[in-house]
């Protein structure tokens, strides 16, 4: 049942023209609209997201007023404040919808703290970040965490890191690059060039030239994977239908680097990855090389703790991050993953639980879900 035809059934009911208005049919009707579910759970998440009126008391609220709840017959929902207010509404003066939320003004704070982190010459400290959101210390870095998925000091070095990829991928002297970087001695950054990079600067520089990573092509049930591994972990799970095709795509990034066909050693852990493909009750535990934006490695980290035989939504996946609004982002992310099954982008449906949007296929999604759903 779409909003509209609830809220004219909603408006129905309390005139007296349903014949129907027996407690068990209202709930039924109630549970089929999750923002009713997020009044009842008095979910502050669902602030700002939507605001619901009450036709007795004549006040529209947010999803999380602690006023005492009103029944669902009495109930409409609105997409903004001005709707509601047009309907005839005026504000309650408990939640005060009209007013930015507290969790809305936490997360302003954080993105202006993040703007801060990412114009800085130099990396600021946690008491100065702090400082900056007005808060103390302690209550400012698991409030950054709680929204950003993040340290603030992980948040600093994955921005700094995308900010040195792009001045070496400019042309940049690798000293140059490391200061533009916002990395204020070259030895500070060589300590972590590894982490960074993955690799030497002046590798990184040449495309990955002298970077050792092992791969093999193989055959399982959903076609052609590729999987490839540097000495940091697995880098690559690649699906398809033709292997050179693979072998391309893993090629295009690091166009210099050094690919060693695998080894027998190599090889058991490819038929360790084809076994959680056709097997995922088994699990796999591997380290993996993950390498992106503070962003995607937001989305990724998120998208590893959903269990298998669950699926979750694009926009409830952004909810999990502190980013409701990023639906479209963390879409891209999805899409951006190139270590497939290990990090479960398949495990990402649409609001309506239609399967869509697969970087390797749609059916090779369908069946991935459908194995864990019965393992």
């Amino acid at each position: 049942m779409s909003v509209e035809a609830m809220n004219r059934e909603f408006k129905s009911v309390a005139s007296g023209k349903s014949k129907d208005t027996s407690k068990q049919s209202v709930q039924v009707r109630a549970g089929e609209d999750q923002r009713w579910q997020a009044i009842l759970k008095r979910d502050k998440k669902a602030d700002g997201s939507f605001f619901y009126s009450v036709k007795t008391t004549g006040v529209y609220c947010r999803p999380s007023c602690a006023a005492r709840l009103a029944r669902p017959e009495n109930v409409a929902f609105h997409s903004s404040t001005e709707e509601a207010r047009a309907a005839g509404f005026r504000p309650c003066k408990r939640c005060k919808p009209d007013d930015v939320s507290l969790s809305e003004r936490h997360k302003e704070a954080i993105a202006a703290v993040c703007r801060m982190i990412e114009s800085a010459e130099e990396e600021p400290t946690l008491q100065e970040l702090a400082d900056s959101a007005g808060m103390s210390t302690y209550y400012f870095h698991r409030l950054f965490k709680a929204i950003t998925g993040l340290t603030p000091k992980a948040y600093a070095q994955a921005h700094r890191a995308k900010r040195m990829r792009k001045e070496l991928e400019r042309g940049n002297s690798v000293t140059e690059a490391i200061f533009e970087a916002g990395f204020n001695s070259s030895s500070r950054f060589y300590e972590k060039a590894n982490g960074v990079l993955g690799m030497t600067p002046t590798d990184f520089r040449k495309g990955g030239a002298k970077v050792e990573i092992r791969f093999a092509v193989a055959e399982c049930s959903l076609g052609s994977i590729l999987v490839a591994q540097s000495d940091r972990g697995i880098c690559a799970i690649l699906l398809g239908d033709e292997p050179d095709e693979l072998a391309r795509d893993m090629q295009d990034r690091f166009p210099n680097a050094n690919f060693k066909g695998g080894d027998k050693e190599f090889e058991k852990l490819v038929a360790k990855v084809i076994s959680f493909v056709e097997t995922p009750g088994i699990g796999l535990d591997l380290p993996l090389d993950v390498r992106g934006t503070a962003f995607q490695q937001r989305v990724w980290q998120a998208l590893r703790k959903v269990p298998a035989g669950k699926t979750v939504s694009y926009s409830e996946l952004a909810e999990r991050i502190g980013a409701p609004k990023a639906v479209r982002a963390v879409a891209g992310a999805c899409a951006a993953n190139k270590i497939a099954v290990a990090i479960p982008c398949h495990r990402v449906v649409r609001n309506d639980g239609d399967i869509s949007g697969y970087r390797w296929g749609v059916e090779r999604k369908r069946t991935l879900l459908k194995r864990e759903a019965n393992a």
